[in-house]
């Protein structure tokens, strides 16, 4: 018999109340994803911070976040052209100011021309803006020496992220010993993992070799694929080059190996290159896969599928909060290319500021430009001070025992190896953590400097690492790393 409203008010205030939403109910994907450069640490920072707003007395005068790749808030100036043409499309009004040079108003006449309603206010095609997609084409075709670009096998981003989320979203189908399963590097950087695991998607393993500077192993991939086979179906390869969290460029020849083996085994190539503008470390070069791909010419040229992903995030930019990034496909099925764009479209249109900016990025002002010598100027700065700081933190940490740091040969980031004494492994243990989590864990408490345990980026067993940023200014970077190498022997000395 149905209850009367009354009754089932009555039966709700005996005890029949229970939330519909429960840890219990919700999605369980997304209970197992994790993002360890925005995890505990990180709200233990957050607290830290609060404590000393509040005037708590701690053996430090403020947090250090350098765990998380985000220039500007490391102190990083913005790009003054870049700012310029922006003021001047958000705000069109000061088109007609003395203050603001010639090639930053066209620019942001051109950009505001391809607007709806000449506004940035204005929802943009789901594809990002049609003007911004062609400047993007011609940028790769000069990057790549020529090889041509299509603008419409670009789809334009909110950051590299979302772009990497949906071409995934694509990929991964199946049950079972069928599932998609998707080839990550370890050490990886975390939107991957976490990201297969609320799509549900077999995360599959490669090692990058540690001895050999974090470089990518064929054999090792290899390896990989014929144990991942018996649990599911490998359709998906994922490269990060420059390397997030560990700092590797990989040669050319390194890149034709990938490319070869993705064509034997049937595998669809990511190639994340959000870091290609951050290469600091002699003889090395970036090279696109798309240029090494067209290079090596029929079959792989014109049957190999591949997605690469590039930001404004990085770089020189450091433009992380205005979310601009782009996608481009090659080779890919023409109907799933629709679909894709069909994907893109639920979500409306990426930020339309952060498509503006990335104009900026792609096409730079030339040397005839008014705004051309400043803007090279600052750029220079941003990357051989960068340059510097790759250099400073891999000989700081080489110089401490327990402590072995491979050369940053590119993007922002060091992913140290320490030694951890037994005693202390046995304590972290004890307390339910990971040992590496435990040794940054009391670092934070101790100095203020807040890094991630490389367990939350994924490494071989029995090892443990942390990655930092290299991003705060050179004033700050250096007593940072001469605490956090003091801290180590501290630490060791304590568990010895």
């Amino acid at each position: 018999m149905a209850l009367k409203t009354g009754d089932q008010g009555q039966a709700a205030m005996n005890g029949l109340k229970d939330k519909v939403l429960t840890l219990q109910t919700m999605n369980q994907c997304v209970r197992k994803v994790e993002y360890a450069v925005r995890g505990p640490i990180v709200v233990r920072a957050l607290e830290l911070e609060q404590e000393l707003r509040q005037g708590a007395k701690k053996p430090f005068t403020e947090v250090v976040r350098a765990n998380i790749g985000d220039a500007q808030a490391m102190g990083q100036r913005p790009i003054t052209f870049m700012r310029q043409v922006l003021a001047l499309c958000v705000h069109p009004e000061l088109l007609s100011s003395p203050h603001f040079p010639e090639d930053a108003k066209r620019r942001a006449e051109r950009i505001l021309q391809a607007c709806g309603g000449h506004s940035l206010g204005a929802y943009s095609v789901s594809s990002g803006i049609q003007l911004v997609r062609e400047d993007v084409a011609q940028y790769i075709q000069r990057r790549d020496g020529g090889i041509p670009s299509d603008p419409n096998n670009i789809f334009l981003s909110t950051g590299a992220s979302d772009a990497i989320v949906t071409v995934l979203k694509l990929l991964v189908a199946g049950e079972g010993r069928t599932r998609t399963g998707v080839l990550i590097p370890i050490p990886q950087y975390p939107l991957y993992s976490a990201t297969l695991a609320e799509l549900d998607a077999v995360q599959v393993d490669y090692y990058l070799d540690e001895e050999r500077a974090w470089a990518l192993d064929v054999a090792e991939l290899r390896r990989a694929l014929q144990e991942a086979r018996d649990r599911c179906c490998p359709r998906v390869l994922c490269v990060i080059n420059p390397g997030n969290p560990t700092g590797q460029v990989q040669t050319r020849e390194c890149i034709e190996d990938v490319i070869r083996l993705a064509f034997e085994e049937r595998l669809f190539l990511l190639a994340d290159e959000v870091y290609q503008d951050n290469v600091y470390a002699e003889g090395s070069l970036f090279h696109s896969f798309k240029k090494v791909l067209t290079e090596l010419g029929p079959p792989y040229s014109t049957h190999q599928e591949l997605a690469s992903f590039h930001s404004t995030s990085k770089g020189y930019m450091g433009e992380c909060g205005f979310r601009g990034g782009y996608v481009e496909v090659v080779n890919m099925d023409p109907e799933v290319q629709q679909q894709m764009q069909k994907l893109m479209s639920v979500r409306l249109c990426p930020p339309v500021a952060g498509q503006a900016l990335l104009d900026m990025v792609v096409s730079p002002p030339g040397p005839s430009d008014p705004s051309f010598a400043q803007f090279q100027a600052e750029k220079r700065a941003v990357l051989s001070e960068l340059a510097a700081k790759a250099k400073l933190t891999e000989q700081i940490f080489n110089e401490a025992p327990g402590i072995r740091c491979n050369p940053v040969q590119g993007a922002m980031y060091s992913f140290p190896r320490v030694q951890l004494p037994p005693r202390a492994v046995q304590h972290a243990q004890e307390l339910g953590m990971a040992p590496d989590m435990f040794f940054c864990m009391r670092l934070l408490e101790e100095t203020g400097i807040c890094v991630v345990p490389g367990s939350g980026f994924g490494q071989r067993e029995g090892t443990y690492h942390f990655r930092m940023t290299i991003l705060p200014p050179m004033e700050k970077l250096r007593p940072l790393l001469e605490k956090l190498r003091q801290f180590h022997s501290k630490f060791t000395q304590e568990y010895a």
